[in-house]
């Protein structure tokens, strides 16, 4: 897979929001990690609370302990939607765990900033640089420096049912907002609802809004307005009044706004897992959500996925992608065997084993070639033709601007306020730093 251009990164130097992390590294100091004997224990927190994505974890824990008799993980599993502000309470109270989930843009920055995070560039083995791409470091990178070791690349797009497309005469994935809005119409003479959403969780409707700023902005743009924080250029608010028009032909399924993500068959991913709805619009690791969400908790046959449809007139390359890296970090003063275990865990054989738990596309490139889905293999040409991939808008922001912009678009998709309330209340987050 080539190294492709970033044009938001983490390694810029984002003028966004800064948390109230407090500038002292807690933990203690690595030395004092291990006892008498040489024990290490240490501590990790990731996002996957069930299934084949836990017992990952558990695994690789045991495994690495089995290599390493005097390091002991001790592993807490945090449901998705609650990581990020339990992480930031864990560093504001100098009690992060030695080993934690990083998605980056300016969240991981803000985390740096404080000096809260292990510089883990000399600490990745060449083995590991060969088979990571350079461009999935960069995701994770704060000024040139390396903060975290990536799990999984996990671009957006639209995930759709083959079967609901066919029952409603849809011969092609939707290439453009005039496709889209037409197999919008066939699906819903068919009697099914066309999209699946999450709004319940804010961040799965604001995706609708990065993607048409996406579309509507140059790269130069978004780097500028990323950069310092000013959100005055006029395509930033076309992106507001795009969605507005879009969600203005009800393309959402019934109760949106109380539909949450990814809980149970009634979640946005769920509707699509059982053929409720059709499409959703989502990360890469959707593949893996919907499959636990389906009757017999097995991946969906006839999921696929395309790019999000060009916008006509929109100064956006329409084969740039915005997604993630996910990947995990040591905190400042975890032990030395913290760089360690994230080396191994993304060995070819780890990461064969985390894509299949994860059903997702594993950062080594050695080991994609563990991928069956469909789905996964639509994402991957367009990865590879992608002008450009940047981080997840609201990650990209940081906490304070990237919250203020989800609840804006939720409030304007409740009838709450319009496409100027979103980047009024995205220029005020903006302002206060």
């Amino acid at each position: 897979m080539k190294q492709r251009s970033r044009i938001l990164g983490a390694t810029a130097t984002l003028m966004v929001a800064a948390l109230a992390l407090g500038a002292c590294a807690g933990g203690g100091d690595s030395a004092n990690k291990a006892d008498a004997d040489g024990n290490v224990t240490m501590t990790l927190w990731h996002n996957s609370t069930t299934g084949d994505g836990k017992a990952f974890w558990e695994g690789a824990a045991a495994a690495y302990h089995e290599q390493n008799p005097k390091v002991t993980i001790k592993i807490q599993a945090i449901q998705n939607e609650e990581m990020d502000g339990k992480l930031q309470n864990a560093f504001n109270a100098d009690d992060a765990p030695d080993i934690f989930f990083a998605r980056g843009g300016a969240k991981l920055k803000d985390v740096v900033d404080a000096g809260q995070a292990m510089d883990l560039t000399d600490l990745i083995t060449d083995e590991t640089k060969k088979a990571i791409n350079e461009g999935a470091f960069d995701a994770l990178s704060v000024d040139g420096k390396v903060y975290g070791m990536p799990m999984s690349v996990l671009p957006g797009g639209i995930f759709y049912s083959a079967d609901l497309f066919q029952q409603a005469g849809i011969t092609e994935a939707p290439k453009t907002m005039e496709d889209l809005n037409a197999a919008i119409d066939k699906l819903k003479a068919a009697g099914i609802q066309p999209i699946a959403l999450g709004a319940k969780d804010a961040w799965p409707a604001a995706h609708w809004y990065y993607f048409f700023a996406l579309r509507e902005c140059s790269e130069d743009v978004l780097a500028k307005s990323a950069l310092e924080g000013d959100f005055t250029n006029e395509c930033w608010l076309k992106a507001g009044k795009d969605l507005e028009e879009f969600a203005a032909a009800e393309p959402f399924n019934d109760g949106f706004l109380t539909t949450s993500a990814q809980q149970g068959a009634g979640s946005s991913a769920g509707l699509v897992a059982n053929h409720k709805a059709a499409m959703e619009l989502m990360g890469g690791w959707n593949v893996g959500v919907i499959g636990d969400l389906t009757p017999d908790k097995q991946p969906l046959a006839d999921l696929r996925w395309f790019p999000f449809p060009a916008v006509d007139g929109g100064k956006g390359d329409p084969t740039a992608m915005m997604g993630g890296v996910d990947g995990f970090g040591c905190s400042k003063n975890a032990p030395k065997e913290c760089a360690d275990f994230l080396n191994f865990v993304v060995n070819a054989d780890n990461q064969r084993k985390y894509a299949d738990a994860f059903e997702t596309i594993p950062a080594n490139k050695d080991a994609q070639d563990v991928i069956t889905s469909d789905a996964l293999k639509d994402i991957l040409p367009a990865y590879e033709a992608a002008s450009s991939v940047s981080t997840w808008l609201d990650t990209l922001l940081g906490q304070n601007v990237g919250n203020a912009l989800n609840v804006a678009v939720v409030d304007m998709l409740a009838g709450k306020s319009d496409a100027e309330g979103i980047l009024k209340a995205v220029q005020s987050a903006a302002d206060k730093g």
